[in-house]
């Protein structure tokens, strides 16, 4: 086993206390009460973390079979019907039951009395990743740009981005200020995605292909939505909570320096992908927009997991993440000519070797704190110490 969590990070998951705040109406008043009646059907013997990972496994399901009708996020424009009906309204269920569980499993774990901080770094952990794979899955829904309708693959990308963005920004504010304002826009993107499932598996594709309002087409008005979301309030009050924590004597960190070092990975790596995107002789994102999309929710959760560790550990992250570096190495090679007609291939092989060292990092931290707190990470049994 690869010991990627430090002796002194362990040891600051021992300190470590979960506090977070969830003020969205939303959640508060119409979803928890529907939370708190699931949860009372679910046995007392069943471990949280097998709840959390049953969710990402219907994310994934769900993720490979529109992957397996519509690799290429052609079928909903060119070839309409292409996609079966009960693929949207399965769409549809795995999310609603992903997002259930993602919502009880914490409430499972204090009624089980069973928290545990590898309990959350597994939930956050996987959410990172989840977060790229439920886009992906939504963009099958509006096709890609065929002319007529449609939404281009740079529009995709950007989409991805912002989402990504949003994601970070609600962990880069914990890391400093030390508590989790859960975003609003989870909830409120889980009922959109579950919606157009039901809308497309109910009304077809082509509600989707029709102006909706003022010759705007729904697609851009979740565009419209998403960037106005974040510029106008996500992130604002991301600046807002992390300034009242330094005028209240309670941010983490001293220095500017401190407080910024957990966004210089992710910054550098989207820059790093924007440019593979937009110098790319052969316009990779054009011929293989699934495939890249893949690798930048891959690599951006592997960044930010490592981020969520510091946050959790009260450590300091590192400058530069190892995934940078062959990646640049990729990028460079790609827009300088030097790959050639293997652009393609390379993309492949880079997004597969850094799947495999996601999974591999992910499963060596789990049984590095499963063995460290003494606990199981499916079971709510206690581990034989040695």
């Amino acid at each position: 086993m690869w010991r990627y969590v430090s002796s002194r990070q362990l040891e600051g998951f021992r300190r470590y206390k979960y506090n977070a705040v969830d003020t969205n109406p939303l959640s508060v008043y119409i979803m928890q009460p529907i939370w708190n009646k699931i949860i009372k059907i679910v046995p007392l013997w069943i471990a949280p973390n097998l709840l959390t990972f049953s969710g990402f496994v219907m994310i994934l399901v769900n993720y490979f079979l529109i992957s397996f009708y519509d690799w290429d996020y052609t079928a909903s424009g060119t070839s309409p019907g292409l996609v079966p009906t009960w693929v949207w309204l399965f769409s549809a269920f795995t999310t609603f039951c992903a997002y259930a569980l993602d919502s009880i499993d914490g409430k499972h774990a204090r009624r089980t009395q069973s928290s545990t901080p590898l309990g959350e770094l597994f939930d956050h952990g996987l959410d990172s990743w989840a977060t790229s794979i439920f886009v992906l899955s939504f963009f099958s829904v509006c096709s890609r740009d065929n002319g007529k309708t449609g939404v281009s693959v740079y529009t995709m990308y950007i989409y991805l981005s912002i989402v990504l963005f949003n994601f970070m920004c609600s962990h880069w504010e914990k890391y400093n200020t030390g508590v989790l304002f859960l975003p609003w826009g989870y909830d409120i993107s889980q009922v959109v995605l579950i919606t157009a499932y039901l809308l497309t598996g109910a009304v077809g594709v082509e509600v989707w292909q029709k102006p909706f309002l003022f010759g705007y087409y729904i697609t851009d008005a979740l565009v419209i939505l998403l960037i106005g979301f974040s510029l106008f309030l996500s992130f604002p009050q991301t600046l807002y909570n992390i300034h009242r924590a330094h005028l209240k004597k309670t941010l983490k960190n001293d220095s500017l320096y401190e407080v910024l070092l957990p966004l210089v990975s992710p910054l550098l790596l989207f820059i790093l992908l924007t440019v593979w995107v937009v110098f790319s002789p052969s316009n990779i994102l054009e011929k293989q927009p699934r495939l890249f999309l893949w690798m930048v929710g891959v690599t951006f959760s592997n960044v930010i997991c490592k981020v969520i560790i510091c946050q959790m550990s009260s450590t300091q992250p590192e400058l530069l993440h190892w995934f940078l570096f062959p990646l640049a190495l990729v990028v460079y090679a790609a827009i300088s000519g030097l790959l050639g007609w293997t652009e393609e291939a390379a993309l492949a092989t880079f997004t597969a070797l850094v799947t495999a060292a996601h999974l591999h990092y992910g499963v060596c931290v789990g049984m590095q704190l499963s063995e460290h707190l003494n606990i199981y990470i499916f079971s709510l049994k206690k581990r034989v110490q040695e």
